[in-house]
């Protein structure tokens, strides 16, 4: 009993104190990550049946929306008008609430033109670290955690899947199959690659983008990585989308 009701001595007293309170704050990444959307619309064919007057207004009303938003997010028009038969317009939306871009879209959805759009295709994609995204020209690493958008006329957008045998790697042998493509891309300097991140939005696990002014010079790009290691590992079959970057009031004329 004596055993059981003696006071602790001074070795487990202090015991107790070697492990100390921890104190020290909650430690935040450096940059917020980024949701990216790109979002791709086809256009009803009674559309162009509408006369020109009644167009112009429902133009500026759709216009209107789309730019009370400019605040929350980067936004870039495309059309795809003449490149591809799957849409006409695509919007690149990047920030950093997913509420937003459902609040956007139902807005835009709602307007007269509006009821006019179908959805051809959206994904959506986080940024990450491991990006093909270079520096701001500034040395700044920070801003690989950003997607630096809207550089080039042309953006061409490849959502990618990879065969189960890409899974059983471990991910220090993705990464370097990856940085592999990545040294490829820096043999045209002209082209700034976009890698996102999109698994658990969708069955894709990157949505890989490439901007540039030339594309004759992405067919080469796209030409040399079809070669890599990477590549070998990639579903076939995935859509690739040519847009041209225009004012969105440019997209919308070009719809007819």
């Amino acid at each position: 009993m004596e055993s059981l009701n003696r006071p602790k001595d001074q070795t487990e007293q202090g015991s107790l104190r070697l492990v100390p309170e921890n104190k020290a704050p909650l430690r935040l990444p450096e940059v917020e990550k980024q949701f990216v959307n790109f979002m791709f619309f086809r256009v009803n064919p009674s559309w162009r049946k509408l006369d020109k007057e009644t167009k112009s207004i429902f133009k500026r009303e759709f216009q209107g929306v789309h730019d009370s938003f400019a605040e929350d997010f980067l936004l870039f028009s495309y059309s795809l008008v003449g490149f591809d038969s799957k849409a006409d317009v695509m919007l690149w939306r990047i920030g950093h609430s997913l509420d937003l871009v459902q609040d956007m879209t139902a807005k835009l959805f709602r307007t007269s033109l509006g009821s006019y759009l179908e959805t051809a295709e959206n994904y959506l994609a986080v940024t990450k670290r491991m990006a093909f995204v270079p520096d701001d020209g500034q040395g700044d690493p920070k801003s690989r955690f950003h997607v630096i958008a809207g550089s080039g006329k042309y953006h061409f957008v490849y959502p990618c899947a990879k065969h189960a045998e890409w899974y059983n790697k471990s991910g220090d042998e993705r990464d370097a199959l990856i940085k592999e493509d990545f040294m490829v891309g820096k043999k045209f300097p002209n082209i700034r690659i976009h890698l996102t991140h999109a698994f658990g939005f969708s069955e894709q696990e990157y949505l890989i983008s490439f901007e540039t002014d030339e594309p004759r010079d992405f067919l080469a790009l796209a030409e040399e990585l079809r070669q890599t290691p990477a590549n070998k590992l990639t579903l076939r079959g995935m859509p690739v989308y040519t847009c041209r970057q225009r004012t969105l009031m440019e997209c919308l004329d070009a719809l007819g």
